[in-house]
């Protein structure tokens, strides 16, 4: 029986962490060195606005077989994908050319996923990021995500889409609205438990509504909005933020969740390795209250 049929054998999660919460000048093999030492089943790539990640989509066969070489290599595998790109080219945008190359980004991304392996595309919810947001803007996305779920549906690939750090999808029951226009089995719910935590909904309350549509989370820490104050969304080291991760835990264990877990940090100083493991750390020690299998690996 090999390492990753035991760890489905086990009833614990697997649980990936964030490309981003690793250095970004590793190598490849080193970032699947690192984090197969930290213990983690996988790693979430990024392809964000950027010209090196969004470049990746344009890589030809030879490059992608490669790294699913290097993975199977290693053990350590890209099981999902953070597709934020689209908050540079939404969806939504008034501009049809933005719309085009949003389509463009997806279908890349969907097939570059397919070639790689890769289970879960993560897509931000955002119908528009960086004009004014309006009926119309609102209207595009849904069309857009429509058009999305197709693609998905040809290719066997999952679609999920963020709980986003933005008013626009801040919940799951705003994603439950959303999936009523969308009603794909390919089109699903990636909550992120800060972004839920920090617009002041629920967590228990949340994942519960969504539970039948959920297929990976985020566990990020972050400071809550309140009346002249923004809240924070990314940056923090998980425990040091307002997140109920008890309320968390007791919850994903009341609906008996064994979907993927992702831990969401940045790699911003030379503590990132040391600030990973007291992630873990606090998370293990919350979940275990719970009585939530998390990190087994680490026993």
């Amino acid at each position: 029986m090999t390492e990753q049929t035991i760890n489905f054998v086990k009833h614990a999660p697997s649980i990936g962490i964030y490309e981003k919460a690793l250095p970004n000048q590793l190598s490849w093999q080193q970032k699947m060195t690192e984090a197969k030492s930290l213990g983690f089943d996988f790693i979430e790539l990024s392809i964000d606005e950027s010209q090196e990640r969004q470049a990746r989509l344009d890589w030809c066969d030879d490059d992608i077989y490669a790294l699913r070489h290097l993975c199977e290599k290693n053990g350590i595998f890209f099981h999902s994908i953070c597709l934020s790109a689209h908050r540079k080219y939404p969806f939504g945008s008034a501009d049809p050319t933005i719309r085009e190359q949003a389509k463009m980004i997806m279908l890349k991304a969907i097939s570059f996923a397919y070639k790689l392996g890769v289970r879960v595309i993560q897509l931000a919810g955002y119908d528009v990021y960086y004009e004014p947001a309006d009926l119309q803007t609102h209207q595009r996305f849904i069309a857009g995500m429509q058009w999305c779920a197709k693609q998905a549906e040809k290719a066997g690939v999952m679609l999920a889409v963020e709980i986003m750090d933005t008013n626009y999808l801040n919940s799951l029951s705003k994603f439950e609205i959303l999936k009523a226009e969308i009603n794909s089995p390919y089109f699903m719910a990636y909550p992120d438990v800060g972004n839920i935590s920090g617009w002041n909904f629920d967590i228990s309350t949340e994942l519960l509504l969504s539970r039948n549509h959920i297929v990976q989370i985020h566990l990020k820490d972050t400071y809550k909005v309140k009346p002249n104050y923004a809240g924070q969304f990314r940056d923090l080291v998980i425990g040091e933020g307002e997140v109920d991760f008890a309320a968390v835990f007791n919850t994903l264990k009341l609906m008996n969740y064994c979907a993927p877990l992702v831990i969401e940090m940045w790699a911003n100083d030379d503590h990132w390795k040391d600030n990973i493991i007291l992630a873990q750390q606090r998370l293990k020690a919350i979940a275990q209250q719970a009585d939530f299998p998390l990190f087994s690996s680490l026993d």
